[in-house]
């Protein structure tokens, strides 16, 4: 079964995503997507490297090319997340024409799974910036990704102040 999990920036997301792995027993694998560019990116790796810490989960380090990573057979997935997937494609080496559809044969490929795929997700569609026709672009990209993955989705949950909301489904 495939999971979204959305919400804003601090909202709990990540924490909430883990909760439902670590509810599970089994093989559990971490697929972490952000490209370590920055102290500050290599600050946030390592915070949710201590948030996993002794919880089970081994790590893929995959930003790009969800559709060909290498996922056990059994082995329950939280993809953390797909705002950078979706960054790393659209803005990467191969570009942005077919980005969207890298994408979501990846994430048509984990609601494939048996195992239980949990996907994180960023909201970032409401602060009423105006931005540049490039982040417009890589925007839209994700919302329809968004979309995509909610239909796909057996369950679906926003992340609000640390309080999951749950939008589709019945719970795991």
């Amino acid at each position: 079964m495939l999971v979204l999990v959305s919400g804003g920036a601090a909202s709990g997301k990540s924490g909430f995503a883990e909760s439902l792995m670590t509810a599970r027993p089994g093989p559990r694998l971490y697929v972490a997507t952000m490209r370590l560019w920055d102290k500050e990116c290599e600050a946030r790796a390592e915070k949710h490297r201590r948030m996993r810490a002794g919880k089970g989960f081994a790590t893929l380090e995959r930003p790009e090319d969800l559709a060909g990573a290498p996922l056990p057979p059994g082995c329950d997935v939280l993809l953390e997340d797909l705002s950078n997937l979706c960054a790393n494609e659209f803005f990467g080496p191969a570009g942005r024409a077919g980005a969207e559809e890298r994408v979501a044969r990846g994430l048509e490929r984990l609601a494939r799974r048996e195992a239980l795929s949990v996907v994180v997700t960023n909201e970032l569609f409401s602060d009423g910036a105006r931005y540049d026709r490039d982040t417009r672009a890589y925007l839209d990209t994700l919302a329809r990704l968004n979309r995509r993955a909610a239909a796909l989705a057996g369950e679906v949950y926003e992340v609000v102040c640390g309080i999951p909301v749950r939008w589709k489904g019945e719970g795991i």
